[in-house]
């Protein structure tokens, strides 16, 4: 690894050494079927991302507060809220996880809630699970002699791991560790580069039984239709979302075009 992510997890790693434990709990939702939201009919379900700023995208909309875009996406039909949660390089929090949980429960909304971070331990794991995620994501890239470990104790945690692959070796890795979400990330975290055609053949290569996420890239409701007819089951939609102030109308409009593909007989 070069460039960005090697910084990213030397930052990481000095983070966990000293990562005490979690000075929050709080209490565990029931009823959220995290793998059953993801893989709807007749429907490309939209993962929508809260992230203030990021290496390739630089500074992004903070006009509204976590909990409020977390709100407005669970309305806007989001499938599944996500939330950085490194705080150098993506000016996330554990906090900001925790408020967007808050938000949520406010409003009554049952949304799932993916924790983005970037999991070296266990112990952030236990971060994950007391500050709020039905969900966290596993990245087969940054430990790859751990993926199986984290895996398993993510599901013992109530955790479901989204298990971010790049191409077909990092795939195999993740479907021998257990995983039963798979998401391929459409840039590569070494170079910062798009790389769609790699991306939808990781992708056809994810087997039936196991929810296929397309992560990254899609700026426009025409890549979300385009992508609605393919093997994802959902789709991460981040900085074009968090360049809008109010999120309102682009969302609407992706949404509509996640509803558009209908198989055909249906």
């Amino acid at each position: 690894m070069t460039g960005v992510l090697e910084k990213i997890l030397a930052s990481k790693r000095a983070e966990v050494a000293r990562l005490g434990p979690p000075n929050t709990t709080l209490p565990r939702r029931g009823g959220v079927d995290v793998r059953a939201s993801l893989r709807t009919k007749n429907s490309l379900a939209l993962i929508l991302e809260i992230k203030k700023r990021s290496p390739s995208a630089g500074q992004l909309s903070t006009a509204l507060s976590v909990g409020e875009r977390g709100c407005a996406y669970a309305r806007g039909g989001a499938a599944m809220v996500s939330v950085l949660c490194d705080a150098p390089f993506f000016g996330g929090s554990w906090d900001d996880l925790a408020e967007a949980r808050g938000a949520l429960d406010a409003d009554g909304l049952s949304t799932s809630l993916l924790a983005k971070e970037f999991i070296l331990d266990p112990k952030q794991l236990d971060h994950a699970r007391a500050y709020g995620a039905d969900a966290v994501l596993v990245i087969v890239r940054i430990a790859p002699d751990r993926v199986r470990t984290l895996v398993e104790e993510a599901l013992k945690r109530e955790l479901e791991p989204l298990v971010e692959v790049a191409n077909e070796d990092e795939l195999r890795a993740a479907l021998d560790a257990g995983a039963r979400v798979v998401g391929v990330n459409a840039r590569d975290l070494d170079t910062l580069e798009m790389d769609s055609v790699r991306a939808a053949r990781v992708l056809a290569a994810i087997p039936d039984d196991v929810v296929a996420v397309h992560l990254s890239g899609l700026r426009r409701p025409e890549d979300v239709t385009s992508l609605a007819a393919t093997r994802a089951d959902a789709a991460l939609i981040g900085e074009v979302l968090m360049r809008e102030d109010d999120p309102t109308d682009l969302l609407k409009r992706m949404k509509a075009a996640a509803d558009f593909y209908l198989p055909v007989g249906e």
